[in-house]
């Protein structure tokens, strides 16, 4: 019998994290240059305290910037910070838990990632569709 896969056997660690007064510009640029859809936001003492994913940057951009060209959408993210778009409620999960429960919670909530903390809250990594994609393409 085959032991169950938890999410710490699958999670991306080593995540590439954001600061809330961060401007919305470093964040396009990281998850363009690193092709990263969410990113995990902290304050000063690591404590999670948000996320930003591509589509509150989309969303914000294209609110602040309706009836405005490309140029002016880069200003108003040069101009905006990470804590101006964050999303606060954010899905959290344990490195302990199993993988097939972290896959029912994504789909239940619709999301694309849950950040993996332990029990302090302290973020431990990052699991997402990718790494659920990334999963099956090793069993192929």
């Amino acid at each position: 019998m085959t032991k169950a896969l938890l999410v710490r056997d699958v999670m991306t660690s080593g995540v590439v994290t954001l600061a809330r007064n961060d401007k919305l510009a470093s964040a396009s640029d990281v998850m363009n240059l690193g092709r990263i859809r969410h990113l995990p936001v902290v304050d000063d003492d690591g404590s999670l305290v948000g996320i930003v994913s591509q589509r509150d940057l989309f969303h914000n951009a294209l609110l602040q910037a309706m009836g405005y060209g490309t140029r002016a959408a880069e200003r108003l993210r040069d101009m905006y910070l990470i804590k101006d778009a964050m999303t606060t409620t954010v899905q959290t999960i344990g490195p302990d838990v199993p993988l097939a429960e972290a896959a029912k919670r994504m789909l239940e909530q619709k999301i694309g990632s849950l950040c993996v903390v332990d029990d302090e809250g302290a973020l431990l990594g990052i699991i997402t569709e990718g790494d659920f994609v990334a999963l099956a393409a090793t069993d192929a």
